[in-house]
């Protein structure tokens, strides 16, 4: 009871919650900077880790890539839904959807099309992409019923977008994603209709959600 009440049991839960955190993040950090043949040893270093915690936790590569995957499309998931029920107008969902996940993502940037093509499709990360679309097809739906997002912009469109703002940049953290931001705001304004002034079409066919998935899961080499 003691060890209950003092926290003890939840005190060593929050550790571990902690150190997975880290994890995540160095691991995102490193696969970044040195693609799938990085050092396992380089994301305990960086997370401030001993490889035995690591390997107790994550027994190989593969499953602690997995588990990023499942961590990242579970983060935007609870981004969009938390948009959807805070922000009543779909156009304010939207864009608050966006600007908060690519603060998230930081300057390592989303790695699910990364990694990807090393790792099985299991249940675990099929079901958690299928959440994933659900939440994306019902924000973007959302505007375009609003009519306040361009209709050829795709729910399949947002992923691709995410990744094509999370370029990284040779400066700090800070100003990396401030920079981000910025160019977001910029891709606001040209998806954002006008009843003024329609927008022109936008080059190419739209990503579809297959086409995506086949990216996520191709081959590297």
């Amino acid at each position: 009871m003691g060890d209950t009440q003092t926290g003890r049991p939840r005190g060593r839960r929050r550790e571990a919650d902690l150190n997975d955190a880290r994890l995540m993040r160095a691991a995102r950090e490193v696969f970044a900077e040195q693609g799938w043949d990085a050092p396992v040893s380089e994301i305990a270093r960086r997370a401030g880790i001993g490889m035995g915690s690591l390997y107790r936790r994550y027994p190989s590569k593969e499953l602690l890539a997995q588990r990023m995957r499942i961590v990242g499309m579970e983060q935007l998931v609870t981004q969009a839904r938390t948009a959807l029920t805070e922000e009543p107008d779909p156009w304010a969902a939207f864009a608050r959807f966006l600007r908060e996940a690519l603060s998230a993502q930081g300057p390592g940037g989303p790695l699910l099309p990364l990694v990807g093509g090393r790792l099985p499709a299991t249940d675990e990360i099929a079901a958690a992409a299928a959440r994933l679309r659900a939440v994306l097809d019902d924000l973007v739906e959302g505007a375009h019923r609003a009519g306040v997002l361009r209709a050829d912009f795709t729910a399949a469109d947002v992923p691709l977008l995410l990744e094509h703002l999370t370029a990284r940049i040779p400066v700090s953290d800070e100003r990396a994603t401030a920079l981000h931001l910025r160019y977001l705001e910029v891709i606001l304004a040209g998806l954002r209709t006008s009843a003024a002034d329609g927008p022109t079409a936008l080059q190419g066919p739209a990503p579809d959600w297959a086409e995506l998935s086949e990216l996520w899961n191709a081959s590297e080499g």
